[in-house]
Protein backbone atom coordinates (compact mmCIF):
# COMPACT_ATOMS: atom_id res chain seq x y z
CA UNK A 1 0.00 0.00 0.00
CA UNK A 2 1.51 3.13 -1.28
CA UNK A 3 1.87 5.47 2.10
CA UNK A 4 3.18 9.04 2.24
CA UNK A 5 6.62 9.74 2.85
CA UNK A 6 9.04 12.72 2.45
CA UNK A 7 9.24 11.85 -1.17
CA UNK A 8 6.15 11.00 -2.65
CA UNK A 9 3.32 13.50 -0.43
CA UNK A 10 0.06 12.52 0.96
CA UNK A 11 -0.93 15.53 -1.02
CA UNK A 12 0.19 14.03 -4.71
CA UNK A 13 -1.65 10.69 -3.41
CA UNK A 14 -4.72 12.52 -2.45
CA UNK A 15 -4.87 14.46 -5.66
CA UNK A 16 -4.60 11.50 -7.73
CA UNK A 17 -7.13 9.64 -6.35
CA UNK A 18 -9.41 12.71 -6.68
CA UNK A 19 -8.35 13.06 -10.57
CA UNK A 20 -8.99 9.57 -10.70
CA UNK A 21 -12.19 10.22 -9.78
CA UNK A 22 -13.61 12.76 -11.51
CA UNK A 23 -12.31 10.86 -14.38
CA UNK A 24 -14.40 7.89 -13.67
CA UNK A 25 -17.57 9.90 -12.88
CA UNK A 26 -19.68 8.44 -15.58
CA UNK A 27 -19.37 5.16 -13.32
CA UNK A 28 -21.61 6.99 -10.44
CA UNK A 29 -19.35 5.68 -7.97
CA UNK A 30 -19.74 8.25 -5.57
CA UNK A 31 -22.21 9.89 -3.99
CA UNK A 32 -20.07 12.86 -2.33
CA UNK A 33 -16.27 14.36 -2.94
CA UNK A 34 -14.19 15.26 0.14
CA UNK A 35 -12.26 17.38 -1.93
CA UNK A 36 -11.08 20.26 0.22
CA UNK A 37 -11.49 17.93 3.57
CA UNK A 38 -9.01 15.25 2.27
CA UNK A 39 -6.59 17.99 0.88
CA UNK A 40 -6.40 19.68 4.58
CA UNK A 41 -5.65 16.62 6.21
CA UNK A 42 -3.53 15.64 3.58
CA UNK A 43 -0.90 18.51 4.33
CA UNK A 44 -1.35 17.99 8.06
CA UNK A 45 -0.06 14.74 7.43
CA UNK A 46 3.05 15.74 5.16
CA UNK A 47 4.04 18.50 7.84
CA UNK A 48 4.04 15.97 10.13
CA UNK A 49 6.30 14.21 7.88
CA UNK A 50 8.58 17.18 7.06
CA UNK A 51 8.78 17.92 11.02
CA UNK A 52 10.06 13.98 11.44
CA UNK A 53 7.18 13.57 13.67
CA UNK A 54 5.43 9.94 13.66
CA UNK A 55 2.32 9.26 11.19
CA UNK A 56 0.44 6.00 10.97
CA UNK A 57 0.59 2.97 9.32
CA UNK A 58 -1.86 4.13 6.41
CA UNK A 59 -0.40 7.95 6.53
CA UNK A 60 -1.70 9.63 3.32
CA UNK A 61 -3.72 6.96 1.62
CA UNK A 62 -7.18 7.51 0.22
CA UNK A 63 -9.44 5.55 0.36
CA UNK A 64 -13.47 5.55 -0.03
CA UNK A 65 -16.47 5.10 2.34
CA UNK A 66 -19.30 3.37 1.75
CA UNK A 67 -22.12 5.45 2.54
CA UNK A 68 -23.87 4.07 5.17
CA UNK A 69 -20.67 4.85 7.29
CA UNK A 70 -21.20 7.72 9.72
CA UNK A 71 -19.03 10.97 9.66
CA UNK A 72 -19.09 14.34 9.76
CA UNK A 73 -17.76 14.35 6.16
CA UNK A 74 -20.70 14.60 3.88
CA UNK A 75 -24.26 13.82 4.02
CA UNK A 76 -24.29 10.27 5.49
CA UNK A 77 -27.57 8.97 3.27
CA UNK A 78 -27.29 5.57 3.30
CA UNK A 79 -28.33 6.06 -0.26
CA UNK A 80 -31.93 6.29 0.61
CA UNK A 81 -33.66 9.53 -0.42
CA UNK A 82 -35.06 9.38 3.49
CA UNK A 83 -31.80 10.48 5.01
CA UNK A 84 -31.36 13.02 2.36
CA UNK A 85 -29.37 15.94 4.40
CA UNK A 86 -28.15 13.82 7.47
CA UNK A 87 -24.95 14.70 8.60
CA UNK A 88 -23.78 12.83 11.35
CA UNK A 89 -22.70 13.83 14.39
CA UNK A 90 -20.81 11.15 15.03
CA UNK A 91 -17.72 8.99 13.79
CA UNK A 92 -18.36 5.10 13.57
CA UNK A 93 -15.42 3.55 15.27
CA UNK A 94 -13.82 1.80 12.16
CA UNK A 95 -13.16 5.34 10.39
CA UNK A 96 -11.94 6.55 13.16
CA UNK A 97 -9.47 3.66 13.57
CA UNK A 98 -8.74 3.94 9.95
CA UNK A 99 -8.08 7.73 9.92
CA UNK A 100 -6.23 7.52 13.64
CA UNK A 101 -3.53 6.29 11.42
CA UNK A 102 -3.58 8.54 8.36
CA UNK A 103 -5.71 6.98 6.43
CA UNK A 104 -7.60 10.31 3.97
CA UNK A 105 -11.48 9.45 2.99
CA UNK A 106 -11.70 11.19 -0.55
CA UNK A 107 -15.72 10.17 -0.65
CA UNK A 108 -18.43 8.17 -0.62
CA UNK A 109 -19.72 5.16 -2.35
CA UNK A 110 -22.63 4.29 -4.06
CA UNK A 111 -24.53 1.59 -1.98
CA UNK A 112 -28.18 0.03 -2.70
CA UNK A 113 -30.53 2.06 -0.31
CA UNK A 114 -29.92 0.91 3.34
CA UNK A 115 -28.08 -2.34 1.62
CA UNK A 116 -30.74 -3.79 0.32
CA UNK A 117 -29.94 -4.69 -2.86
CA UNK A 118 -27.33 -7.15 -4.44
CA UNK A 119 -26.81 -4.68 -7.61
CA UNK A 120 -26.67 -1.21 -6.77
CA UNK A 121 -29.73 -0.44 -8.75
CA UNK A 122 -32.26 0.32 -5.83
CA UNK A 123 -30.08 3.12 -5.18
CA UNK A 124 -31.76 7.17 -4.86
CA UNK A 125 -28.78 8.20 -6.63
CA UNK A 126 -29.64 5.18 -9.30
CA UNK A 127 -27.18 2.21 -9.81
CA UNK A 128 -22.71 1.86 -10.34
CA UNK A 129 -21.66 0.47 -13.60
CA UNK A 130 -19.41 -2.62 -13.46
CA UNK A 131 -15.52 -1.49 -13.91
CA UNK A 132 -14.88 -4.24 -16.47
CA UNK A 133 -18.43 -3.39 -19.11
CA UNK A 134 -20.59 -0.17 -18.20
CA UNK A 135 -23.89 -2.51 -19.66
CA UNK A 136 -23.34 -4.47 -16.44
CA UNK A 137 -24.63 -4.28 -12.65
CA UNK A 138 -21.60 -3.83 -10.15
CA UNK A 139 -23.17 -5.66 -7.99
CA UNK A 140 -24.25 -4.89 -4.42
CA UNK A 141 -24.62 -3.53 -2.04
CA UNK A 142 -21.82 -2.49 -2.12
CA UNK A 143 -20.98 -1.52 -5.58
CA UNK A 144 -19.70 1.70 -5.82
CA UNK A 145 -16.86 0.64 -3.38
CA UNK A 146 -15.81 -2.54 -5.53
CA UNK A 147 -15.47 -0.08 -8.52
CA UNK A 148 -13.48 2.26 -7.05
CA UNK A 149 -10.53 -0.01 -5.67
CA UNK A 150 -11.32 -2.10 -8.79
CA UNK A 151 -10.53 1.42 -11.05
CA UNK A 152 -7.69 1.96 -9.26
CA UNK A 153 -9.34 5.28 -7.67
CA UNK A 154 -8.11 3.99 -3.93
CA UNK A 155 -6.03 2.15 -1.97
CA UNK A 156 -9.00 0.78 -0.57
CA UNK A 157 -12.75 0.87 0.26
CA UNK A 158 -14.84 0.09 3.28
CA UNK A 159 -17.58 -1.91 2.81
CA UNK A 160 -20.68 -4.01 5.01
CA UNK A 161 -21.81 -7.59 4.29
CA UNK A 162 -25.04 -8.32 5.51
CA UNK A 163 -25.75 -11.26 2.99
CA UNK A 164 -23.04 -11.15 0.82
CA UNK A 165 -22.79 -7.28 -0.15
CA UNK A 166 -18.92 -7.21 -0.17
CA UNK A 167 -18.07 -10.75 -1.27
CA UNK A 168 -20.62 -10.13 -4.48
CA UNK A 169 -19.41 -6.75 -5.92
CA UNK A 170 -15.51 -7.93 -5.12
CA UNK A 171 -16.15 -10.91 -7.38
CA UNK A 172 -18.28 -8.42 -10.06
CA UNK A 173 -14.91 -6.71 -10.41
CA UNK A 174 -12.11 -8.57 -10.18
CA UNK A 175 -11.07 -7.66 -6.46
CA UNK A 176 -10.34 -8.97 -3.05
CA UNK A 177 -13.63 -8.10 0.10
CA UNK A 178 -13.86 -9.78 3.00
CA UNK A 179 -16.63 -10.09 5.39
CA UNK A 180 -15.00 -11.20 8.60
CA UNK A 181 -16.55 -13.24 11.23
CA UNK A 182 -19.13 -11.42 13.09
CA UNK A 183 -18.29 -9.33 15.83
CA UNK A 184 -14.67 -8.82 14.53
CA UNK A 185 -15.06 -4.88 13.39
CA UNK A 186 -17.56 -2.77 15.67
CA UNK A 187 -20.71 -1.86 13.45
CA UNK A 188 -21.07 1.51 16.04
CA UNK A 189 -21.72 4.05 13.71
CA UNK A 190 -22.74 1.97 10.84
CA UNK A 191 -26.73 2.23 9.46
CA UNK A 192 -28.10 -0.94 10.38
CA UNK A 193 -29.53 -3.41 7.98
CA UNK A 194 -29.54 -6.33 10.18
CA UNK A 195 -27.96 -6.78 13.35
CA UNK A 196 -27.25 -10.13 13.67
CA UNK A 197 -25.70 -10.29 10.46
CA UNK A 198 -24.05 -7.37 9.75
CA UNK A 199 -20.49 -7.31 9.48
CA UNK A 200 -17.66 -4.45 8.25
CA UNK A 201 -15.65 -5.45 5.96
CA UNK A 202 -12.80 -4.17 3.52
CA UNK A 203 -12.08 -4.14 -0.58
CA UNK A 204 -8.29 -4.18 -1.49
CA UNK A 205 -5.86 -4.82 -4.27
CA UNK A 206 -3.81 -7.32 -2.04
CA UNK A 207 -4.41 -10.11 0.38
CA UNK A 208 -1.39 -8.16 2.46
CA UNK A 209 -3.71 -4.77 2.20
CA UNK A 210 -6.32 -6.98 3.67
CA UNK A 211 -4.04 -8.40 6.10
CA UNK A 212 -3.08 -4.58 7.56
CA UNK A 213 -6.41 -3.33 7.62
CA UNK A 214 -7.96 -6.00 9.42
CA UNK A 215 -5.05 -5.54 12.12
CA UNK A 216 -5.73 -1.82 12.62
CA UNK A 217 -9.66 -2.02 12.26
CA UNK A 218 -10.39 -5.02 14.47
CA UNK A 219 -10.72 -5.52 18.11
CA UNK A 220 -13.53 -4.68 20.96
CA UNK A 221 -15.16 -1.49 21.20
CA UNK A 222 -17.73 -1.11 24.49
CA UNK A 223 -19.99 1.18 22.20
CA UNK A 224 -20.67 -2.22 20.17
CA UNK A 225 -20.55 -5.12 23.22
CA UNK A 226 -20.68 -8.24 20.22
CA UNK A 227 -16.78 -7.13 19.02
CA UNK A 228 -14.70 -9.99 19.42
CA UNK A 229 -10.98 -9.28 20.88
CA UNK A 230 -8.35 -8.63 18.31
CA UNK A 231 -7.93 -9.64 14.94
CA UNK A 232 -4.31 -11.33 15.60
CA UNK A 233 -5.37 -13.18 18.91
CA UNK A 234 -8.95 -13.99 17.93
CA UNK A 235 -7.59 -17.61 16.89
CA UNK A 236 -4.66 -18.42 18.53
CA UNK A 237 -2.45 -21.44 17.54
CA UNK A 238 -5.08 -22.70 15.17
CA UNK A 239 -3.43 -21.17 11.91
CA UNK A 240 -2.88 -24.27 9.39
CA UNK A 241 0.27 -25.35 8.62
CA UNK A 242 0.14 -23.92 4.65
CA UNK A 243 2.60 -26.83 3.21
CA UNK A 244 -1.08 -29.27 3.81
CA UNK A 245 -4.55 -27.81 4.46
CA UNK A 246 -7.80 -30.01 3.55
CA UNK A 247 -10.02 -27.99 1.24
CA UNK A 248 -13.59 -28.44 1.46
CA UNK A 249 -15.39 -28.27 -1.81
CA UNK A 250 -19.50 -27.96 -1.51
CA UNK A 251 -20.56 -30.90 -3.89
CA UNK A 252 -24.24 -29.36 -4.27
CA UNK A 253 -22.58 -25.45 -5.10
CA UNK A 254 -21.07 -27.51 -8.26
CA UNK A 255 -24.14 -28.03 -10.38
CA UNK A 256 -26.03 -27.17 -14.06
CA UNK A 257 -27.14 -24.07 -12.08
CA UNK A 258 -23.63 -22.26 -11.69
CA UNK A 259 -22.14 -20.63 -14.78
CA UNK A 260 -19.98 -22.17 -16.90
CA UNK A 261 -17.01 -19.66 -16.31
CA UNK A 262 -17.51 -20.17 -12.54
CA UNK A 263 -17.92 -23.96 -12.67
CA UNK A 264 -14.00 -23.88 -14.68
CA UNK A 265 -12.89 -21.11 -12.27
CA UNK A 266 -12.97 -23.27 -9.94
CA UNK A 267 -11.75 -26.53 -11.18
CA UNK A 268 -8.66 -24.44 -12.01
CA UNK A 269 -8.31 -23.61 -8.12
CA UNK A 270 -8.50 -26.82 -7.48
CA UNK A 271 -5.91 -28.36 -9.75
CA UNK A 272 -3.68 -25.46 -8.57
CA UNK A 273 -4.48 -26.52 -5.02
CA UNK A 274 -3.35 -30.06 -5.64
CA UNK A 275 -0.44 -29.11 -7.23
CA UNK A 276 0.81 -27.04 -4.22
CA UNK A 277 0.18 -30.28 -2.12
CA UNK A 278 -3.15 -28.92 -0.20
CA UNK A 279 -5.59 -31.94 -0.09
CA UNK A 280 -9.08 -31.26 -1.18
CA UNK A 281 -12.09 -33.37 -0.06
CA UNK A 282 -15.67 -32.79 -1.15
CA UNK A 283 -18.61 -31.87 1.67
CA UNK A 284 -21.70 -33.12 1.55
CA UNK A 285 -24.05 -30.11 3.29
CA UNK A 286 -27.59 -30.38 3.04
CA UNK A 287 -28.69 -28.07 5.35
CA UNK A 288 -27.17 -24.94 3.22
CA UNK A 289 -30.18 -25.70 1.00
CA UNK A 290 -32.48 -23.70 3.64
CA UNK A 291 -29.95 -21.03 3.67
CA UNK A 292 -31.70 -18.28 1.44
CA UNK A 293 -35.13 -19.22 2.63
CA UNK A 294 -33.98 -18.63 6.48
CA UNK A 295 -32.17 -15.59 5.68
CA UNK A 296 -35.10 -13.91 3.92
CA UNK A 297 -37.21 -14.22 6.85
CA UNK A 298 -34.62 -13.27 9.46
CA UNK A 299 -33.26 -10.37 8.14
CA UNK A 300 -36.24 -8.49 6.80
CA UNK A 301 -37.77 -9.22 10.22
CA UNK A 302 -34.58 -7.51 11.71
CA UNK A 303 -34.88 -4.66 8.74
CA UNK A 304 -38.43 -3.88 10.06
CA UNK A 305 -37.29 -3.49 13.16
CA UNK A 306 -33.92 -1.12 12.43
CA UNK A 307 -35.69 0.95 9.84
CA UNK A 308 -38.96 2.24 11.68
CA UNK A 309 -36.63 4.93 13.53
CA UNK A 310 -37.05 6.64 10.38
CA UNK A 311 -40.28 8.64 10.91
CA UNK A 312 -39.38 12.75 9.53
CA UNK A 313 -39.21 13.34 13.00
CA UNK A 314 -35.77 13.09 13.90
CA UNK A 315 -33.73 13.74 11.01
CA UNK A 316 -33.37 13.13 7.37
CA UNK A 317 -35.85 13.29 4.92
CA UNK A 318 -39.51 14.71 6.11
CA UNK A 319 -42.56 15.01 3.86
CA UNK A 320 -43.80 18.71 3.34
CA UNK A 321 -47.75 17.48 2.13
CA UNK A 322 -48.85 15.87 6.01
CA UNK A 323 -51.63 17.96 7.99
CA UNK A 324 -51.17 15.46 10.98
CA UNK A 325 -48.57 13.04 12.99
CA UNK A 326 -49.94 9.84 11.47
CA UNK A 327 -49.96 11.27 7.37
CA UNK A 328 -45.98 12.99 8.66
CA UNK A 329 -44.90 9.01 9.06
CA UNK A 330 -46.70 7.95 6.42
CA UNK A 331 -45.87 10.41 3.53
CA UNK A 332 -42.23 10.25 4.79
CA UNK A 333 -41.55 7.01 4.56
CA UNK A 334 -43.99 6.18 1.31
CA UNK A 335 -41.63 8.81 -0.27
CA UNK A 336 -38.96 8.44 1.74
CA UNK A 337 -37.76 4.77 1.15
CA UNK A 338 -37.07 2.70 -2.30
CA UNK A 339 -39.56 -0.12 -3.35
CA UNK A 340 -36.65 -2.65 -2.41
CA UNK A 341 -36.91 -1.03 1.41
CA UNK A 342 -40.64 -1.23 1.78
CA UNK A 343 -40.67 -4.63 0.35
CA UNK A 344 -38.43 -5.93 3.20
CA UNK A 345 -40.43 -3.93 5.67
CA UNK A 346 -43.45 -5.82 4.51
CA UNK A 347 -42.04 -8.99 4.52
CA UNK A 348 -40.38 -8.25 7.84
CA UNK A 349 -44.08 -7.04 9.55
CA UNK A 350 -45.58 -10.28 7.90
CA UNK A 351 -43.53 -13.01 9.28
CA UNK A 352 -42.96 -10.90 12.84
CA UNK A 353 -47.01 -10.89 13.01
CA UNK A 354 -49.03 -12.53 15.54
CA UNK A 355 -49.95 -15.91 13.94
CA UNK A 356 -47.29 -15.93 11.47
CA UNK A 357 -44.37 -15.72 13.94
CA UNK A 358 -44.22 -19.54 15.00
CA UNK A 359 -44.91 -20.50 11.13
CA UNK A 360 -41.69 -18.34 9.65
CA UNK A 361 -39.39 -16.68 12.02
CA UNK A 362 -38.99 -19.52 14.62
CA UNK A 363 -38.89 -22.21 11.87
CA UNK A 364 -36.08 -19.67 9.93
CA UNK A 365 -33.94 -19.49 13.51
CA UNK A 366 -34.30 -23.29 13.87
CA UNK A 367 -32.72 -23.53 10.67
CA UNK A 368 -30.53 -21.19 11.43
CA UNK A 369 -29.23 -23.03 14.04
CA UNK A 370 -28.70 -26.21 11.97
CA UNK A 371 -26.94 -24.25 9.26
CA UNK A 372 -24.61 -23.56 12.31
CA UNK A 373 -24.02 -27.00 13.51
CA UNK A 374 -23.34 -27.71 9.80
CA UNK A 375 -20.43 -25.45 8.98
CA UNK A 376 -19.19 -26.61 12.64
CA UNK A 377 -19.21 -30.26 11.27
CA UNK A 378 -17.56 -29.74 7.73
CA UNK A 379 -14.75 -28.00 9.50
CA UNK A 380 -13.75 -31.09 11.38
CA UNK A 381 -13.18 -32.36 8.02
CA UNK A 382 -11.26 -29.80 6.34
CA UNK A 383 -9.36 -26.45 7.39
CA UNK A 384 -11.19 -24.24 4.56
CA UNK A 385 -13.75 -24.27 2.17
CA UNK A 386 -13.37 -23.39 -1.69
CA UNK A 387 -16.68 -22.10 -3.50
CA UNK A 388 -18.30 -19.91 -5.63
CA UNK A 389 -19.39 -16.35 -3.96
CA UNK A 390 -22.16 -15.97 -6.62
CA UNK A 391 -24.13 -18.55 -9.35
CA UNK A 392 -23.28 -15.92 -12.05
CA UNK A 393 -20.78 -13.30 -12.93
CA UNK A 394 -22.25 -9.74 -13.14
CA UNK A 395 -25.70 -9.17 -15.08
CA UNK A 396 -26.98 -6.64 -16.95
CA UNK A 397 -28.55 -3.63 -15.79
CA UNK A 398 -32.36 -4.06 -15.42
CA UNK A 399 -32.06 -7.59 -15.93
CA UNK A 400 -33.23 -8.72 -12.50
CA UNK A 401 -34.50 -5.22 -11.18
CA UNK A 402 -38.42 -6.31 -11.68
CA UNK A 403 -37.78 -9.43 -10.45
CA UNK A 404 -37.10 -10.03 -6.83
CA UNK A 405 -37.03 -13.46 -6.37
CA UNK A 406 -34.08 -13.80 -9.59
CA UNK A 407 -31.97 -11.03 -7.31
CA UNK A 408 -32.57 -12.87 -3.90
CA UNK A 409 -31.56 -16.34 -5.93
CA UNK A 410 -28.16 -14.26 -6.67
CA UNK A 411 -27.13 -14.53 -3.38
CA UNK A 412 -27.74 -18.20 -3.16
CA UNK A 413 -23.81 -19.04 -2.05
CA UNK A 414 -23.20 -15.99 0.37
CA UNK A 415 -25.95 -15.97 2.61
CA UNK A 416 -25.30 -19.13 4.61
CA UNK A 417 -21.70 -17.44 5.98
CA UNK A 418 -23.53 -14.52 7.32
CA UNK A 419 -26.26 -16.84 9.32
CA UNK A 420 -23.34 -18.73 10.33
CA UNK A 421 -21.18 -15.88 11.40
CA UNK A 422 -17.87 -17.53 10.14
CA UNK A 423 -15.70 -15.50 7.35
CA UNK A 424 -15.52 -15.29 3.88
CA UNK A 425 -12.97 -13.44 1.58
CA UNK A 426 -13.75 -13.41 -1.72
CA UNK A 427 -10.81 -13.57 -4.63
CA UNK A 428 -10.41 -12.92 -7.96
CA UNK A 429 -10.27 -15.69 -10.10
CA UNK A 430 -9.86 -15.11 -13.59
CA UNK A 431 -12.63 -13.86 -16.40
CA UNK A 432 -15.30 -14.62 -18.66
CA UNK A 433 -14.92 -15.01 -22.51
CA UNK A 434 -16.03 -11.40 -22.88
CA UNK A 435 -14.00 -10.04 -19.93
CA UNK A 436 -16.15 -10.48 -17.18
CA UNK A 437 -14.58 -11.10 -13.41
CA UNK A 438 -14.91 -14.26 -12.14
CA UNK A 439 -14.63 -14.59 -8.17
CA UNK A 440 -14.34 -17.36 -5.65
CA UNK A 441 -14.58 -17.42 -1.94
CA UNK A 442 -12.36 -19.20 0.65
CA UNK A 443 -14.31 -19.36 3.95
CA UNK A 444 -13.33 -20.69 7.37
CA UNK A 445 -14.21 -21.31 11.14
CA UNK A 446 -15.39 -18.52 13.32
CA UNK A 447 -12.38 -16.42 14.17
CA UNK A 448 -9.89 -17.91 11.64
CA UNK A 449 -10.15 -14.92 9.85
CA UNK A 450 -6.26 -14.31 9.95
CA UNK A 451 -5.39 -17.54 8.54
CA UNK A 452 -7.85 -17.38 5.83
CA UNK A 453 -6.29 -14.25 4.51
CA UNK A 454 -2.61 -15.70 4.55
CA UNK A 455 -3.84 -19.03 2.59
CA UNK A 456 -5.72 -17.10 -0.09
CA UNK A 457 -2.16 -16.41 -1.35
CA UNK A 458 -1.54 -19.31 -2.14
CA UNK A 459 -4.66 -19.59 -4.44
CA UNK A 460 -2.84 -16.11 -6.44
Amino acid sequence: MKTANKTVTAERLVRDALEKAKHFADYNIFTFINEEGALEKAREIDAKIARGEKVGRLAGVPYALKDNFLSPKGEATASAHILEGFTSPITATAVKKLEDEGAIMIGRTNMDAFAHGSSTESSYFGPTLNSHNKERVAGGSSGGSAVAVALDIVEFATGTDTGGSIRQPASFNGVYGLKPTYGTISRYGVVAMASSTDCIGFFTKTPDDMDLLMEIASGQDPKDLTTLPDYYNNNPGTESDDSCAKIGIIKDFDNESVHPGIRQALKNKVELLKSKGHEVVELEMPTLKYALAAYYIIVPAEIASNLSRYDGVRYGFRSEKSENLEALYKNTRSEGFMPENKRRIMIGNFVLSSGFYDAYFLKAAKARTLIVKEYEKAFRECDFILTPVSPNPAFKLGEKVNDPVAMYLEDLMSVSLNLAGVPGLAIPAGETKEGLPLGLQLVGPRRSDKSLIKFSKELA
